[in-house]
């Protein structure tokens, strides 16, 4: 079974609990590395979490939600092995794979609809990377030069 590692701030608990539900129905195991309530927490420390389930295995792809997507997505993104990316959209969910084979899906609870975010996780976790001329620039996104 694919693993996915789902993390989110306070404001992603509710958005975050609903696309796990949908994440087990469409086969995918589910590692939920919180947050688990309402209270004020600082969405940086999730996406560590994140960063460090792809980095050990236990997780092939990620999913990050916080209020705007904004911040998680940038500490996300601090990460060498991590390709967050935020979206708003089906066609933006599309990209980020096939051009830049991104490997953690960032959205913004607040500023994107349930079933808008629902649409964009599947087409995210359901599109593979086209390589080709893309392969040489996501290689680029690694590199520590």
């Amino acid at each position: 079974m694919r693993t996915i590692a789902i993390a989110s701030d306070h404001g992603g608990v509710e958005l975050r609990a609903l696309l796990a539900r949908d994440l087990a129905e469409w086969g995918w195991g589910v590692l939920d590395l919180g947050t688990d309530g309402p209270a004020s927490v600082d969405y940086p420390d999730f996406a560590v979490k994140v960063a460090g389930a792809l980095k050990s295995g236990q997780a092939e792809r990620g999913l990050l939600l916080c209020g705007t997507g904004i911040g998680i997505s940038i500490a996300a993104n601090r990460f060498v092995h991590v390709r967050a990316a935020l979206v708003h959209d089906a066609f933006g969910a599309r990209m980020a794979r096939q051009h830049n084979d991104a490997n953690v899906l960032v959205m913004g609870a607040r500023v994107i609809g349930p079933e808008v975010a629902r649409d964009c996780l599947k087409i995210f976790l359901e599109t593979a990377f086209e390589g080709g001329r893309h392969a040489g620039r996501v290689a680029k996104l690694s590199d520590n030069a």
